[in-house]
Parts: structure tokens; C-alpha cells; sequence
């Protein structure tokens, strides 16, 4: 009866509906937001569900995997993302909680492919040597090996919660057993990957900064923290997790500005920091039960909101679309305002990920009864409420009912930028121009419709479940941090010199300089002899870990010579505190 109930409250545009999104003409574009989300909804739902193995836009592709476009030239976004895809899947699982059974036959196809996807050797890894941060596989689940950022350690933890939202619902609804010999073992495969990586820098969800991100943290947090809740539940175990997640937390502090988070640190991108990447992982890690906590980031967080305002701030001068736009109004928003990226252009789910913060704060605040402002806050409040002071005030009073009205207005206002930009048909590319507004880059990005369904149902008071934050927000007093998994490892290389001459080795990882000869680490010519001219090194690398590297010749007279081509690959041993050692001969 309650699983009735619940699909008897749903909104009939929020159920699936197969028939095909009709054109609109102009006119009906201009109609109220509640009639634009109605129609943007199944034209959205239908663009997910073709862009999935089987469907109308992923012809030949296996059941269960996402393919983040049907673009194959200009961009060729024909590949499945393990990000985009768990980001996608948290969406339709969220709608089988709800009530949407139609969705679960995809729901174990997405279970199955996963499984096979993990056990796939790849330029990151095997499946136990770090394979599983692989940003993206070809369409078929077979390796992707051309050169990419990586590795990109979102993609487990996006994954392990989008199927530990599954299980949980498996085993309330007398389907443990399924939970516990199908699924639990996908999720548990990334929960060790978190547990032994999190405190490695990988790439950010762009697939562009090398450094330590705030939403692979953010996501990693919650990961851990409901993956060890749901072994509990299933009576299997979640070795580390409940360890790691406090540790995460203490480290996502240092994200914090004072003012705004800056996304990616450990890094010299040379950009402020402001980027939509915090505002993804603000509702990311949203909990319908949680209050507006800092140290989690909640979107009703008096964190998240001057954030969100630094942020979104921040597109207000350097798009031609947002001029002449009031403080406290909707604009159309980016990934950040350094953005390159065809010549750097408004997103549609970065857009959509503005408004959907606010809707669930929205939500937090009717649940915990009261706004309160604060000096980090007040800003924010005030673009909205110019005569809003600091305070607590409780629901019910004027001056909560004129915030929450004057945020409502303001989240819808990002569903009316939406509205404005969307083609007539209500097909989502990845961005739209900063000056006309036309629909950029990949067409149909699944990533998207994703983002238009998660906002659309926070507008309308449909939520996740709640992951435990409310157990899991307190970080420890100082950051110990666990103890990095690492591997010492042990560079010899054999490369005659002249005097003045040094040799140093560079690579894709962090600790190697990220092939940034100035960042190179230098190797002793301290057992080096006329008959035996060693060079050596020894440095603590990830355990468990493909990276690839190079030897660097540092002249006397300043020239840097790199030895030749193809890049050496090598894989560290496994077991943290391993050691090994690598015999070289330069080239």
C-alpha cells in the first residue's frame, strides 16, 4: 500500500512515458514554468532512456550502458562515462523508489554491465590496480586507450551510491538476497577503490585539473558513509569505510575559502576556484533528513549558499546572455569563468544545477523549521531580501515566508533560463552560446536530462533517501588522515653523463610532476662510476597503480632532453608499505 501511495503522488510528468517528445512550436514555449517542466520532462526522460543500450539513440550498444551523446564528430562524446553514467542512474533509480517500476529492468542491466565494466583491464589499471578510476570505456565496454585525464576518481563513488540507493530499496522491499549476491559485490569493488585512493589526486569531473577536487571528496564522503551503513544492513563488511569517511570529511574543510569553496586545491591551475563543480556536489550530498550543516556542505549550508552566490556571481560580466541581469536574479551558468571549452559557454545542467541547490534548501528549511543568517550568508539572503538582517527566523514568520518566496522565485528563475534557451523539441545539448543562446557542443547530452529531472523533482518536493548524514557530519578535531596506501618504489636508471649533467624521471602522477619537468624528481648520481652509471631514486607512489613516465636530462647549460619515445609503463606493487624496484637504461 505505501509503494502504491507513493506512485499515486507522483506528478504524471514524473512517470515514465514511452511515446516520443512532440515538437513545440514557438508560441508554447511561452507558457508558465509549471506547463514547461511538464513537457521538458518527458521529452527529458525519453532523452535518457534513448541514450541507454537499447534504446532509439544507442543502436548496438550493450544493455545498461549510458552513452554520454550521440555526437560521434564535433565533439565525439560516443563513449560511456562511468560519472555520467552513476550520475545518470542515481536519477532513474531515485524515480523506481518512487514508484516507477518500468525502470527496473534498466536498473539491472546498468548492475550487470557495471560488473562486466570493473573487470576490464584498462590504461588505468586491472580491476584490483586501480582500473576502476578509468574515466570512460568505448560504447561496446571494451577499453578506451587514447591519450585523457586520468585517472578520475569520482566515478566509483558516484557509482557505489547510485547502487547502494538500489540495494537499500532491494532489501526493504524483500529483494535482500538480489542486494546481497548481485549488487553489493559492484559496490563493494568501489568502495575498496575509495577507501585505498581518496587521499590520491586524480582528475576533477572536467576532465581537466590534475589535483585534489571537491566533488570527488564530497562524493567519497558520502560513499563511505552510506557503504559502510548498507554492510551493516546486509551483514557484509565495508573494510575501511568507517574509518575513511571521517577522515574525507576533515579534508573537505580545507576546500573552504571563508567566502566560497575552491573546487580543486594541491593544483596551480591558476583559476579562482569558483566552479560549478561545488554546486554538483552540494546536491550530490544533499539529505532531505540532514539540517543546514557547514561541515557537509548541505545546500541550506550558510556555506553552500555563499558559495552559491560566488559562484554563479561569477558568470554575471562574462556572458553576453547574462548582461544587464540584477543581483538576485537567474542567470544562465557555466563551469567556471576561465573556461576555454568551445571558447567557454553557459551548461544546461550547470544551469540546472543552480536551481535545484535551492529548491532542496527549499526543502531543508520547511523540515527544520527555520532559517537562520548568518555574516557568511547574509549576502546571499540580502541579493534576495534587501532588508534582511542576521537572525534566526521560524516558519511561519514574515520574514521566513518573504525568504522562501523570493528563493523560489529565484530557483525558478534558472528553470525560465532553461525554458528560454531549450530547443523547441526539448532536446538538451551540453552548453548553449554566451551571446545568442543556441544549443553548443554534444546534442542530446544524457547528462543533461538527468539534471533537469533531479531539479525538477526537488522543485517538487521529491527526494533521495536519506544517506545518514545526520551520523555522519562531524569531523575530527584535527586531520590525521588515513595512512596513504603507498608503495616505495625505487627508480634505477643507467644513463651516461657528462659533468653538470642531472637526471631526473617525470610522469602522470602527482608525485612524478604530472610530466612537468620543472616539477621532475631528481635522481643520485651518488653510486654512479665510469663502468656502472647508475642513477636512483626511491619514491612513495599509490600502491597498485598504472601510471606511465619518462627520464629527463637536465644540462648543464639549462636544455631539458627527454630520452625517447614510447613512454615507459609500469604497474607499483600491491600492499601498502610494498616496495619494488624498476631497472632502467636510458634511451
Amino acid at each position: 500500500m505505501l509503494f502504491t501511495s507513493v506512485l499515486r503522488a507522483l506528478p504524471a510528468a514524473l512517470l515514465f512515458s514511452g511515446t516520443q517528445a512532440t515538437p513545440l512550436d514557438f508560441e508554447s514555449r511561452q507558457i508558465s514554468i509549471d506547463a514547461f517542466i511538464t513537457t521538458q520532462t518527458t521529452a527529458s526522460i525519453n532523452g535518457v532512456l534513448a541514450n541507454i543500450g537499447g534504446g532509439s539513440k544507442a543502436p548496438g550498444v550493450p544493455a545498461g550502458i549510458v552513452v554520454a551523446s550521440p555526437s560521434r564528430t564535433n565533439p565525439d562524446y560516443w563513449y560511456t562515462w562511468t560519472r555520467d553514467a552513476a550520475l545518470t542512474y542515481k536519477a532513474l533509480i531515485e524515480r523506481l523508489v518512487h514508484g516507477d517500476t518500468t525502470l527496473r529492468q534498466k536498473v539491472d542491466d546498468y548492475v550487470s554491465s557495471q560488473a562486466k565494466l570493473q573487470g576490464v583491464t584498462n590504461p588505468s589499471g586491472g580491476p584490483t590496480t586501480g582500473g576502476l578510476g578509468e574515466p570512460k570505456f568505448n560504447v561496446d565496454m571494451t577499453q578506451f586507450t587514447g591519450a585523457w585525464g586520468r585517472p578520475q576518481r569520482d566515478g566509483p563513488p558516484l557509482r557505489a551510491t547510485a547502487l547502494a540507493i538500489y540495494a537499500n530499496w532491494l532489501a526493504d522491499n524483500g529483494n535482500k538476497t538480489y542486494a546481497v549476491n548481485t549488487v553489493w559485490p559492484v559496490i563493494a569493488n568501489d568502495l575498496a577503490y575509495a577507501v585505498q585512493y581518496w587521499n590520491q589526486t586524480g582528475f576533477d569531473l572536467w576532465e581537466e585539473v590534475n589535483g585534489s577536487s571537491f566533488f570527488t571528496l564530497a562524493a567519497t564522503h558520502r560513499a563511505l558513509a552510506e557503504g559502510a551503513a548498507l554492510a551493516t544492513k546486509l551483514g557484509q563488511t565495508c573494510t575501511g569505510c568507517a574509518t575513511a569517511a571521517p577522515q574525507v570529511l576533515c579534508f573537505m574543510q580545507s576546500f573552504w575559502t571563508g567566502s566560497y569553496i575552491d573546487s580543486n586545491i594541491n593544483v596551480n591551475d591558476g583559476r579562482t576556484g569558483k566552479d560549478a563543480n561545488s554546486l554538483i556536489s552540494s546536491i550530490h550530498t544533499f539529505d532531505p533528513s540532514a539540517k543546514c550543516t557547514d561541515a557537509t556542505f548541505q545546500p541550506c549550508s550558510s556555506r553552500a549558499l555563499a558559495n552559491h552566490k560566488a559562484v554563479t556571481d561569477s558568470f554575471r560580466s562574462v556572458y553576453a546572455i547574462n548582461k544587464g541581469v540584477a543581483q538576485g536574479k537567474a542567470i544562465a551558468v557555466g563551469r567556471y569563468s576561465e573556461d576555454v571549452y568551445y571558447n567557454g559557454n553557459p551548461w544546461y545542467l550547470t544551469t540546472l544545477a543552480a536551481a535545484e541547490q535551492l529548491y532542496s534548501a527549499l526543502y531543508q528549511w520547511d523540515k527544520v523549521g527555520s532559517i537562520t543568517v548568518d555574516s557568511v550568508s547574509l549576502a546571499f539572503f540580502q541579493d534576495l531580501v534587501p532588508s534582511v538582517t542576521a537572525g534566526t527566523y521560524a516558519k511561519g514568520s514574515a520574514t521566513y515566508t518573504s525568504i522562501t518566496s523570493a528563493v523560489k522565485t529565484y530557483a525558478d528563475g534558472y528553470i525560465a533560463i532553461i525554458q528560454k534557451y531549450a530547443p523547441s523539441n526539448g532536446g538538451l545539448a551540453e552548453q548553449f552560446d554566451k551571446s545568442t543562446g543556441s544549443p553548443l557542443s554534444a546534442v542530446d547530452l544524457t547528462w543533461s536530462y538527468a539534471a533537469f529531472l533531479t531539479a525538477t523533482e526537488r522543485r517538487a518536493g521529491i527526494v533521495s533517501p536519506s544517506w545518514g548524514e545526520n551520523f555522519n557530519n562531524l569531523p575530527p578535531t584535527s586531520c590525521t588522515g588515513t595512512p596513504a596506501c603507498n608503495a616505495k618504489i625505487t627508480f634505477n636508471v643507467r644513463a651516461t653523463t657528462t659533468f653538470g649533467d642531472n637526471i631526473f624521471v617525470t610522469g602522470q602522477l602527482t608525485q612524478l610532476g604530472n610530466w612537468d619537468p620543472n616539477s621532475a624528481k631528481a635522481l643520485s648520481a651518488s653510486q654512479y662510476t665510469s663502468s656502472d652509471p647508475l642513477w636512483t631514486t626511491s619514491i612513495d607512489l599509490p600502491a597498485s597503480t598504472v601510471f606511465e613516465y619518462k627520464y629527463i636530462r637536465k644540462t648543464s647549460a639549462g636544455a631539458v632532453v627527454w630520452e625517447s619515445d614510447p613512454n615507459r609503463r609500469y604497474t607499483t606493487s600491491a600492499g601498502c608499505g610494498s616496495s619494488a624496484t624498476v631497472n632502467d637504461t636510458w634511451r
